[in-house]
């Protein structure tokens, strides 16, 4: 499985924490880095899953970044729809073993935003890259590569092309679901003593295909927010199913 470039640990400062947040409530920290346990910038949008992106390098980790994945939880057609068909399952290792799980996860037109806070520096360059690689890898695979998509993935490097990813920095994709039945995902990056820097990209196969990167099961770059991801929505589909 690729694993993304390493992460680290660090306290982001409240002027990092606040940018390009909306509202938000208490934390949930990871690695030292705080998370909030809500966020709204549209919608209120709730913390389902933390994790990091790592690499071993002779028997050290090193950690890259820390990941915070947020889902509008409240949306009554994600658990009653969506993901219906797992409500009652208890446990999360049945759902980490399920793929079509994650896809429905994916595939759900709910509000999402997933905050990557950088924990050991890297050049936004080498991050841009790896997106773009691993973005282009999925949608070639699918049958879902073409000029649009070759098209927005270039904007989407170059917008960190020139960023320098500093401990604290934030990278933030914010993915809504169109009338139109698509996605477009707006990016963000936030360092200390910069102004924000975004980039909207509304091609929906690209934008479908950020989020498989994080959320794509077995082929995610982060076990560790997948693995989240299964615990917390394994607790939300008993409950579910519960009161149903």
């Amino acid at each position: 499985m690729p694993c993304f470039l390493p992460c680290l640990s660090f306290y982001l400062t409240p002027a990092i924490r606040s940018l390009s947040l909306g509202s938000e409530s208490e934390t949930v920290t990871v690695e030292g880095i705080p998370f909030p346990a809500e966020i709204t910038v549209g919608n209120p949008l709730s913390l389902v899953a933390t994790g990091i992106t790592d690499i071993e390098i002779h028997f050290l980790q090193i950690k890259y970044t820390a990941i915070g994945i947020y889902l509008n939880v409240n949306d009554s057609q994600l658990l009653d729809h969506h993901l219906g068909s797992w409500k009652g399952i208890k446990t999360a290792d049945e759902l980490l073993g399920d793929e079509a799980f994650f896809e429905a996860v994916v595939s759900a037109p709910v509000e999402k935003l997933f905050r990557v806070v950088v924990i050991k520096e890297i050049k936004g360059s080498q991050y841009g890259v790896q997106l773009e690689s691993s973005v282009r890898d999925r949608l070639v695979a699918a049958d879902k590569y073409d000029d649009d998509e070759e098209e927005a993935l270039e904007k989407l490097a170059g917008f960190f092309q020139s960023k320098y990813f500093k401990p604290g920095s934030v990278v933030t994709f914010h993915f809504t679901f169109t009338p139109a039945g698509a996605w477009v995902v707006e990016v963000s990056f936030a360092t200390e003593g910069k102004d924000d820097a975004k980039l909207t990209v509304d091609n929906g196969n690209v934008a479908g295909m950020i989020q498989k990167w994080y959320l794509g099961g077995d082929s995610a770059v982060s076990p560790t927010t997948v693995r989240s991801l299964a615990h917390r929505f394994a607790t939300l589909l008993s409950s579910a199913s519960a009161s149903a």
